[in-house]
């Protein structure tokens, strides 16, 4: 299938584009190039979070990432959601596509966790590590064609992600406090492709040096700012406001303002996946056929990451910047590895299962030669 040019329509903007001569649809480079490095970020994150408890080099990495990777991902996935009322071949598609494989992916980790830790509690409600983030999508896209009927989407958005924080009975059941906390990047994501603002972006050729120039100011300034006051981002664990699921009582912050401090965790998250986006290559790359697994990798790193999560490899003196260094490597090894069409070809079953037997009926529409997971990502 062939790939447009940098500059051609669509290059920077939706993920198909049919050809008027062919009308067939052809691949956009950037956005399996920013899903890709969205997931490799995530995995890196996962990675080095051991070495964050006694390294301030590990924390400051870990909290320039976890300011923006999340949001970003939501932002791709809002990006290609459709706020249409729901279809017959969507309605299934949210059942295979996310709430099968959080059933699987749960009941293997309820496993694991009892031959490894011991636990004997069964609790699906309560989503295991990453699996909040599927979760997540199937909430989005059951409440976006509702939230597209009202009129500023986006801003009602933001305000229940900041409502959420001062309520201290919604927990991480059904991944709900959590899912609020970063809806409004889905819906920003959604609503950027309602205002075509990619599109006039392709026209702004000459303009892209400064806004990358600009894109990596913002992270050296992020940098910097997580750097010279570590100590204080430390003592007020400012990690875990990152993670949009703890109300602002338990992250030590209940005064009528705390809500302030979360629409300026938003403002910069939103300012910091922007500038993220701008760095992402526009053409075909090395790893733009990776995006297409991300999925994959979302869900199977942390199976791998799992034995070093929970031991001591990575305390004390193996935190250093040496093991840093390595551990960021290690990650994006491991999220190449995942990115291989072997790893999709022996966990379809559990990524993608298509349990036809599950429906009442069988599905009549035309038959596809691709599939799209829940991040847009469309598979050759």
């Amino acid at each position: 299938m062939s790939e447009p040019a940098t500059n051609a329509p669509g290059a920077f903007g939706t993920e198909e584009l049919a050809a008027p001569e062919t009308k067939k649809r052809v691949r956009v480079p950037f956005w399996d190039n920013a899903r890709f490095l969205c997931v490799m970020l995530v995995v890196i994150g996962h990675g080095i979070q051991r070495q964050t408890i006694d390294s301030d080099n590990a924390l400051a990495v870990y909290l320039v990432l976890y300011a923006f990777h999340m949001p970003a991902f939501a932002i791709i996935s809002g990006y290609f959601s459709k706020s249409g009322p729901p279809t017959r071949r969507g309605m299934k598609r949210v059942i295979t596509d996310i709430l099968l494989p959080y059933f699987i992916m749960e009941t293997i980790w309820t496993v694991v966790q009892w031959l490894v830790e011991g636990k004997t509690d069964v609790n699906l409600t309560k989503p295991s590590w990453t699996l909040w983030f599927l979760l997540a999508l199937g909430i989005f896209r059951l409440v976006l064609p509702y939230l597209a009927l009202v009129r500023w989407p986006l801003f009602w958005a933001v305000l229940l992600s900041i409502g959420v924080g001062y309520l201290t009975n919604v927990d991480n059941t059904f991944s709900l406090s959590r899912t609020i906390g970063i809806l409004p990047f889905f819906v920003l994501g959604w609503k950027l492709n309602e205002w075509h603002l990619v599109d006039r972006w392709r026209f702004a050729e000459r303009a892209v040096w400064w806004v990358r120039a600009a894109a990596l100011a913002a992270f050296a300034a992020w940098g910097i700012v997580v750097y010279v006051y570590i100590d204080t981002w430390r003592e007020m664990d400012l990690r875990f406001w990152f993670f949009y699921d703890d109300n602002y009582q338990v992250l030590g912050e209940d005064q009528w303002y705390a809500g302030l401090l979360r629409l300026a965790f938003i403002l910069l998250a939103v300012l910091l996946s922007l500038a993220f986006f701008a760095l992402v290559p526009r053409s075909k790359t090395w790893i733009t056929a990776f995006g297409q697994s991300t999925m994959y990798v979302y869900l199977l790193h942390s199976f791998v990451l799992y034995p070093i999560r929970e031991s001591d490899v990575l305390r004390g003196d193996n935190s250093n910047a040496t093991a840093l260094i390595s551990m960021i490597l290690a990650c994006m090894g491991i999220s190449i590895l995942l990115s291989g069409p072997w790893v999709r070809r022996v966990f379809r079953p559990l990524v993608e299962p298509r349990p036809r037997w599950l429906f009442v009926e069988a599905d009549d529409s035309p038959a596809r030669s691709s599939r799209t997971d829940p991040t847009g990502s469309r598979r050759d």
